[in-house]
C-alpha cells in the first residue's frame, strides 16, 4: 500500500497519538528510513544519548506490556483523584506520592495501547544514556527537566518521521515506572534510562483535527504574565 507523503508542517499540525493500529506490517526499510530521518534531531553537545531497542520478540513485548500496565494503573490513580500524575507541588516540587501505588499498580484499568503492545507493527524503546545529558538544572529546587531537552526531540522526530510515511504512532512513559525491571528484562546498563516506549503502525483511526491551545494562550511578550503575542 502506498504511504501518503507529507510535508513537516502538516505533520505537526496532524500527528494525534495513535494507540489502536490495523494488522498492516511495517517493513524493516520503512523503519529503518523513519529511524534515519530522527537521528538528525539536535542534542546537548551532539552527544546523541539515544538508543533505540526494536522489540520484535512477542513474549518480551507480552512482559513489557504487564510492566507497562503496572505505570498505567499508577497514572490511572492519580487521574481518578483529579490529580497530575506524579507532578510537581505549588512549588516545583516532587511531594512524594499522593495515591497508594501498590494499590494502584495492583488494580487494572483498560488501555488500548497497552493490551495492543504484544501485536503492535512496531515497538521501540527508547534509552538515553545518563551520563551524557547535559543537566544544566540540576541541583534546583524543584523537579527537574533540561535533560529530556537530549532525548525528546528525537523521540519526537520518530513519530514526526512515522507521520510523513502515512504511520501513526504514540510516546508514552508508563514503562518507566517499572524501570529496574525492565533493566533486567532488556539487557541495559544501570547508567541508561528509559525516556520513551513508542508503538507505530498504520492507524485503525485517521484522526487530523487536533485540539490544541492557540497562540495566544501560551506566548507572552518580555515577561510572565505580560501582552499575549498575536498578529
Amino acid at each position: 500500500m502506498a504511504r501518503e507523503v507529507v510535508s513537516v508542517t502538516d505533520a505537526m499540525r496532524t500527528m494525534p497519538s495513535s494507540r489502536s493500529f490495523t494488522d498492516a506490517p511495517i517493513d524493516d526499510k520503512t523503519l529503518y528510513r523513519i529511524l534515519d530521518s530522527a537521528r538528525f534531531a539536535p542534542s546537548g553537545g551532539n552527544r546523541q544519548p539515544w538508543t533505540v531497542l526494536v522489540v520484535r520478540d512477542l513474549e518480551v513485548r507480552a512482559q513489557i506490556a504487564e510492566l507497562a500496565q503496572q505505570g498505567w494503573n499508577e497514572y490511572v490513580a492519580y487521574i481518578r483523584d483529579g490529580l497530575v500524575p506524579f507532578g510537581a507541588d505549588e512549588h516545583g516540587r516532587w511531594p512524594g506520592p499522593l495515591v497508594d501505588l501498590d494499590a494502584a499498580a495492583a488494580t487494572h484499568s483498560p488501555n488500548a495501547l497497552v493490551d495492543g503492545i504484544v501485536s503492535a507493527p512496531a515497538l521501540l524503546v527508547v534509552l538515553a544514556d545518563l551520563t551524557k545529558l547535559a543537566v544544566l538544572d540540576a541541583g534546583l529546587d524543584r523537579q527537574s527537566i533540561v535533560g529530556g531537552g537530549s532525548v525528546y526531540p528525537f523521540a519526537h522526530n520518530i513519530m514526526l518521521a512515522a507521520r510523513s510515511e502515512g504511520l501513526g504512532g504514540v510516546m508514552t512513559t508508563f514503562l518507566c515506572r517499572r524501570e529496574a525491571q525492565a533493566r533486567s528484562l532488556l539487557g541495559f546498563p544501570e547508567q541508561v534510562g528509559i525516556a520513551s516506549m513508542i508503538a507505530l503502525g498504520e492507524p485503525v483511526e485517521a484522526i487530523t483535527r487536533l485540539k490544541r491551545r492557540p497562540v495566544e494562550e501560551f506566548a507572552q511578550i518580555d515577561r510572565w504574565g505580560g501582552e499575549p503575542f498575536t498578529v
